[in-house]
Order: structure tokens, then sequence, then C-alpha cells
């Protein structure tokens, strides 16, 4: 019965938890920069006076913040671009580690997994990257074969 359960739990497919750490991801940066534009004045106060993040101006720092919260989340969330969209996620939650909420490990571990874990292996075939990548497969194959008939 164990066994019978394991090989089930086994065959859920890989692209159910792919779209379902986009999700996740994207769910937690898409709020925070959405709650960042929505009160811009107070989010370039806390870049300044509790973030204080290195070499960067707070209003720049805030900027890049917001942009990427909120671009990177939305492609991650439809499936695009996905593994490109990771990377400044994962610069963020390094950055944050490093220089603002060292104490936060536990939430920038699972952050920081997941988001590895899509740029490793992915978005999934229930993503916008899949379809762009079976329409040209298609589209190259099938030049292929008129080159190959010719």
């Amino acid at each position: 019965m164990i066994t019978r359960a394991i090989d089930l739990l086994g065959r859920v497919p890989l692209s159910l938890h792919q779209l379902l750490f986009r999700l996740a991801v994207a769910g937690v940066f898409l709020r925070a920069g959405v709650t960042k534009i929505a009160s811009w004045e107070p989010t370039v106060a806390l870049f300044r006076d509790e973030y204080r993040v290195p070499v960067l101006p707070p209003e720049l720092a805030a900027t890049m913040s917001a942009t990427f919260e909120l671009g990177c989340s939305v492609l991650i969330l439809v499936g695009l671009a996905t593994r490109i969209a990771t990377l400044p996620l994962l610069a963020m939650i390094a950055t944050i580690q490093l220089f603002v909420y060292p104490q936060a490990w536990s939430e920038h571990l699972v952050w920081g997994s997941i988001l590895l874990f899509l740029l490793t292996r992915g978005a999934g075939s229930i993503s916008l990257d899949h379809v762009i990548a079976n329409a040209f497969g298609a589209r190259a194959r099938s030049v292929g074969a008129q080159a190959f008939t010719r």
C-alpha cells in the first residue's frame, strides 16, 4: 500500500510543480511591488532610512526593486522568459539577505530555492515558454524538412 502511494505521488507531473512554484513566488514579489508603487514616498523613505542598500541611491534602489518585482513576477506568472526573469529576483534576495534582513534567511531560502528550481528546470509545459518553444520547434522542423526535400 505504501509502495502504491509512493508510486502514485511519483506520477504527479513536474509541470504541475513548476506552475505552483511560479504562482507562489510571483505572488510574493508581485504583492511587494504593488505595495511599493501604491505608496511611493514611504517606499523611498524605507529604502533611505531602513534598507540602506549599499552603493545605490534610495530612489534608484526603490525604482529597480519595484520594476523587478512587478516585471519579473508577471513574466514568471505567465511563464514567459522565466529563466531570465528569475535572475533579478535572485539578486534581490541575495542583496536583502546580505545587507538588509540577514535574520530572514529561512524565507529567503524558500524563495531562492523556488527561483533556483525555475532557473534550472524552466517554467514547465503549462507556460508561454513551452508554447513558444513548441511553435518554433514545429517551424524549425518544417523548414528543415523543406530544405531536406529540395
